[in-house]
C-alpha cells in the first residue's frame, strides 16, 4: 500500500513574527482535506506558509516540509493576490520565468506555461502586455504563473476577493476547475457560501483570536461549518413572499429588513436544505453568510 501523503497544512504551537511584533502566536492546527479555505487567518500565515516569513517559534509544515523547504524542491507555488507584476512583459514572459525560476529547461519551461496559460483560458492573451490586463486576468495570469512552476501544490490568497459580483463568480469556477488535479489552500479573509471557492473546498477551518493571539476555532466541510451559525444574513431576489410560507411551513424563520434577510435555520435545518427551498419558490440567492463566522 502507498503512504498517504502529508497533511496540506501543520501547525504546532507556532508564532510567527511581522515588523517585529507577533502576529500569529500560539496557533496549533491540522489540515485532513486535499483543497482547503484558511478563513480569518492573519496574513502572516499566508506568508510564512510560502515561505515568504520565518517561523519564530514552533513548527510550521507545508506538504511534509518547511515552507521554505517546500518552494525550493517545488513541492509549494504560491500566487498572493495583485503583485506588482512587469507591465511591459507579456504573458506568456511572465509565465515561463516563473517555470525556469522553478528550475525547469527552456523548452520545458514554455511548454508548462503554455498548459498553465490554456487552463487559466488565457492562451489567446499570451503575447498580450501585462498592463492591458483587466484585473481578473491580470489575477488569472498570477495563478497560472504558479501553476506553470509545475508544483503539486498550490497556496493561493483569494484571487476571486474585491471584484464585483459576477466576475468573481465567473472567474472563481473557472479557477476551481482549473486547480482540479492539484490539491491547494485558499487564505481568505471571508468568503460567500456560495462562492465557487467555498463549493470546492472540502475542508475550512476559521481562525480567530486577538492581540496577536491566533487559535483554531472551527474546522471541516464548508457545508457542516456553516449551519452552526443558525442565523445568516442574505440577499435574494424573487418573490419573497412564497419563499416566506414556504420556510414557515419547515420552521425556518425570514425576517426582512431592508434591501436584506435575516434567515433563522434553527436546529436541524442546514443550508442546503435553505437554497433548495429558495430555488423551489424560485428565488435567487445572491450572497448569504452567517452573521459571526468568517465563513460568509
Amino acid at each position: 500500500m502507498s503512504t498517504p501523503p502529508s497533511a496540506l497544512l501543520v501547525a504546532e504551537d507556532l508564532r510567527i513574527d511581522e515588523g517585529g511584533f507577533p502576529a500569529c502566536d500560539g496557533l496549533a492546527l491540522e489540515t485532513a482535506g486535499e483543497r482547503v479555505l484558511v478563513l480569518g487567518a492573519p496574513r502572516a500565515l499566508l506568508l510564512a506558509s510560502c515561505g515568504l516569513l520565518p517561523v519564530a517559534r514552533g513548527r510550521l509544515e507545508v506538504r511534509g516540509r518547511s515552507p521554505l523547504r517546500a518552494v525550493q524542491e517545488n513541492v509549494v507555488a504560491s500566487a498572493l493576490l495583485d503583485p506588482p507584476l512587469p507591465p511591459k512583459w507579456t504573458v506568456m514572459d511572465y509565465a515561463t520565468w516563473s517555470a525556469r525560476l522553478a528550475g525547469h529547461g527552456a523548452a520545458h519551461a514554455k511548454k508548462l506555461a503554455a498548459q498553465a496559460l490554456e487552463r487559466l483560458q488565457l492562451g489567446s492573451s499570451a503575447s498580450n502586455k501585462l498592463e492591458r490586463l483587466a484585473p481578473h486576468a491580470r489575477r488569472a495570469m498570477v495563478v497560472a504563473a504558479a501553476m506553470a512552476t509545475g508544483a503539486e501544490v498550490l497556496v493561493l490568497e483569494d484571487p476571486t476577493g474585491g471584484l464585483p459580483e459576477d466576475v468573481a463568480l465567473t472567474w472563481g469556477r473557472m479557477l476551481v476547475e482549473a486547480m482540479t488535479e492539484k490539491p491547494w489552500i485558499v487564505f481568505a479573509p471571508r468568503l460567500p457560501l456560495t462562492s465557487p471557492l467555498t463549493l470546492g473546498a472540502d475542508e475550512a477551518l476559521v481562525l480567530g483570536g486577538e492581540a496577536g493571539q491566533t487559535r483554531l476555532e472551527a474546522k471541516g466541510a464548508p457545508a457542516d461549518l456553516a449551519p452552526r451559525a443558525h442565523r445568516f444574513v442574505a440577499r435574494m431576489q424573487g418573490p419573497l413572499d412564497v419563499l416566506a410560507e414556504r420556510l414557515a411551513a419547515t420552521g425556518i424563520g425570514l425576517e426582512i429588513q431592508g434591501a436584506q434577510v435575516i434567515v433563522d435555520l434553527g436546529e436541524g435545518h442546514s443550508t442546503a436544505e435553505l437554497l433548495g427551498l429558495c430555488g423551489e419558490a424560485q428565488v435567487t440567492v445572491v450572497e448569504l453568510y452567517p452573521l459571526s463566522r468568517a465563513l460568509s
